[in-house]
């Protein structure tokens, strides 16, 4: 065995190339990954990967190749772009003498470094144990010793490995409590949001696509962005104010990449619920990326994945400022009726176009009409200023005539809580007829079949 370099930013990236295709698109986005880490990549090695070897992945010249390349680059820590078992990480180790991590490792080292609430930091830190579980043999011969040696201590005992294994266990135990804590404030939150019956938008899509820059440009609200791997990980939600629909809370949320880690899936389903419950899906997509429709297709499996397959979508094309002779437009695609909208959140290109696609797309879920209230409505007329759902109102005579603009949702409550007020009536299911009788099939049910 060998002992860990503590290093580990002088980097071999190894690609692993299938029979018949080109993964030099793959290796670009590999070694963008490897930069956001920190690693310096002074050396690539691709090697034609029919099937995976057992012990080693790779074959094992190119695994020789690989070790004269860490030698003659004195080569601290080799990235590869791949799913390694644990046992072949630690072969890999052995044969190369330096620190071997997978693509699953390398996202979840940026992801810890890009975590900056508390229950962002849990959730990586739990992915990262889940991950290191079945990785505790390698590297460290002081595992294998048992944790006695002085009088009165030799003999049969607990190993260091069991010994690692038993704390690592319990330290899992403790993030997943304190995980399921931070997730029940999250879910209040989220019915705080559902009660007040404002809409609710998430922006998702590949990693590095503009997102955190559209939420600024949306909402001002000064989120980090950067044009890098994974620039944030946390949600942020704020409301987006001066839509003709009124208002509707914007959720941006963490980038999604090919081959996302499941483990990060799984820790991360608090944060990603926030696309999983929203009424609409913004997906913002980089126009200027060569490889538009495989990141779409990336981003579709994981939504499917999270449970978000099925929320209506409008299709964002950002980076326009970046493609000859693109303009600013709404549209459809064809064969399709995803509503597409271009636009440079950027350079602000196009935002008052996203800004009537999102008005026109939740007009229905608003209640606007006039009201007419009596003298004695004064408690009905009262909610109505307290909600901030008054437009105009004229005074006569016989009451209040108010213009009136609220959620669908929340006019529909403010029906069922003054069932007096006749001015709720269009909100109210009209009462079946007096010789109405359940049927199958007004009940949506087949008819029973005769005899």
């Amino acid at each position: 065995m060998f002992e860990r370099e503590k290093r580990g930013e002088r980097a071999l990236l190894i690609q692993p190339q299938a029979p018949g295709r080109d993964e030099s698109d793959s290796l670009e986005e590999f070694s963008e990954l490897a930069r956001s880490a920190g690693a310096s990549v002074l050396a690539t090695l691709t090697g034609r990967v029919d099937r995976p070897n057992p012990a080693l992945y790779i074959g094992s010249g190119k695994a020789e190749e690989a070790k004269q390349l860490c030698a003659l680059h004195d080569i601290d820590l080799v990235l590869v772009n791949a799913t390694l078992s644990p046992v072949q990480e630690r072969n890999l180790e052995k044969h190369l003498q330096c620190r071997v991590v997978d693509r699953t490792g390398l996202i979840l080292d940026i992801f810890s470094q890009r975590a900056r609430s508390f229950e962002g930091k849990l959730q990586v830190e739990l992915a990262q144990l889940k991950h290191v579980a079945t990785r505790l043999v390698r590297g460290w011969t002081h595992l294998e010793r048992q944790r006695g040696g002085s009088i009165g201590l030799r003999g049969p005992g607990e190993t260091q490995l069991e010994t690692d294994r038993r704390l690592l266990a319990e330290r899992v135990k403790v993030l997943s409590r304190r995980l399921e804590q931070a997730e029940r404030r999250q879910a209040q939150a989220r019915r705080a949001r559902l009660r007040n019956a404002v809409p609710r938008i998430a922006l998702v899509g590949y990693t590095n696509a503009g997102k955190s820059t559209l939420f600024n440009a949306l909402t001002g609200a000064g989120a980090y962005a950067a044009d890098q791997l994974f620039a944030t990980l946390d949600p942020t939600v704020r409301r987006l104010d001066g839509l003709d629909c009124g208002d509707v809370v914007l959720a941006d949320t963490v980038g999604f990449v090919s081959d996302l880690p499941h483990e990060l899936v799984a820790a991360f389903r608090s944060t990603l619920s926030e696309a999983r419950e929203a009424d609409l899906l913004l997906h913002v997509i980089d126009a200027a990326d060569p490889l538009v429709r495989e990141r779409i297709a990336d981003v579709e499996a994981v939504l499917a994945e999270i449970g978000a397959g099925e929320i209506p979508q409008v299709q964002v094309f950002n980076k326009i400022d970046r493609v000859e002779d693109a303009q600013p437009r709404r549209d459809a695609e064809p064969g399709s009726e995803v509503e597409r909208v271009f636009i440079s959140a950027r350079d602000g290109l196009g935002l008052d176009l996203l800004r009537q696609a999102l008005s026109a797309r939740f007009a229905s879920h608003r209640f606007v009409d006039a009201l007419r209230l009596e003298p004695s409505a004064g408690r009905i007329r009262a909610r109505l200023f307290a909600l901030g759902a008054v437009r105009s109102e004229t005074v006569d005579e016989e009451g209040w005539e108010l213009q009136v603009d609220l959620p669908l949702a929340q006019a529909g409550r403010l029906a069922a809580e003054f069932p007096e007020c006749a001015a709720f009536d269009a909100l109210r299911a009209p009462p079946p007829p007096e010789d109405w009788e359940p049927t199958p099939e007004r009940d949506g049910l087949p008819a029973a079949p005769a005899g």
